[in-house]
């Protein structure tokens, strides 16, 4: 009897115990898939990590230069109704620039339109030694035409208004200009950048042609041979 009741008592303990590691290894089973679950989701918390230092690493400092604010108004029943019209330069200081612009009934928002705009629209401008324009050039756009020259290093911006914003937003340092026919913002800002389009560098010019690019600085015959050389070094850096 004694035996019958160890046996007894020993039986239910043994299950009791079975149960637990039973409900254990299923516990761990399904903790397993919340592992490999919560994986998944720590790996779409990687991604999304991998995206916002994307993100930071194309991030960088841009020049915002506001040119002009042009206000409208709309007469309707009751009084008037007034919207604005920005127009936004947007630069790098390096070398890139656009420009945008934006409509909206407040002035604050009329500006983040064109700002947006602008970013979207920046093009690169190649620049000699990061201070100037490679050479002289032309834009025309409606009734505004531009002259471009470039300049010796400490000449400064020579260029009032629209064209001055654009300049300082694209990071050059030394640059002479001349608008006539117009004083309309918007026409000189395109005729601008009709003229900066035009820029090309030497680089360019010796790929498209199978040259070297000293060969095409000497030939300017402001340069010996030695100093274009040296600026040929430069530029292919």
């Amino acid at each position: 009897m004694a035996d019958e009741n160890e046996n007894q008592t020993q039986t239910p303990a043994a299950e009791a115990v079975a149960a637990p590691e039973g409900e254990r290894r299923g516990r761990g089973g399904r903790g397993r898939g919340r592992d490999n679950r919560g994986g998944n989701r720590d790996g779409r918390g990687r991604r999304d990590d991998r995206r916002g230092n994307r993100d930071e690493d194309q991030g960088e400092e841009l020049i915002e230069k506001l040119v002009h604010i042009n206000r409208v108004s709309k007469t309707v029943k009751g009084g008037k109704r007034f919207g604005f019209a920005a127009l936004v330069v947007v630069g790098d200081g390096k070398g890139r620039v656009g420009f945008g612009h934006g409509k909206a009934r407040e002035v604050p928002e009329a500006i983040s339109k064109a700002t947006a705009s602008a970013k979207k629209a920046m093009v690169r401008i190649p620049l000699r030694e990061g201070r100037t324009l490679h050479h002289d050039g032309a834009g025309h756009f409606g009734a505004g035409r531009v002259y471009v020259r470039s300049a010796p290093q400490g000449t400064g911006i020579i260029a009032g208004g629209p064209m001055r914003a654009v300049f300082e937003s694209l990071g050059v340092a030394d640059v002479v200009t001349k608008s006539v026919g117009t004083n309309n913002p918007y026409n000189m800002i395109r005729a601008t950048f009709a003229a900066l389009g035009e820029q090309t560098s030497p680089k360019s010019v010796a790929q498209r042609r199978g040259k070297k690019i000293a060969d095409l600085l000497q030939r300017r015959g402001d340069v010996s041979e030695r100093a274009a050389t040296a600026e040929a070094e430069a530029v292919a850096e």
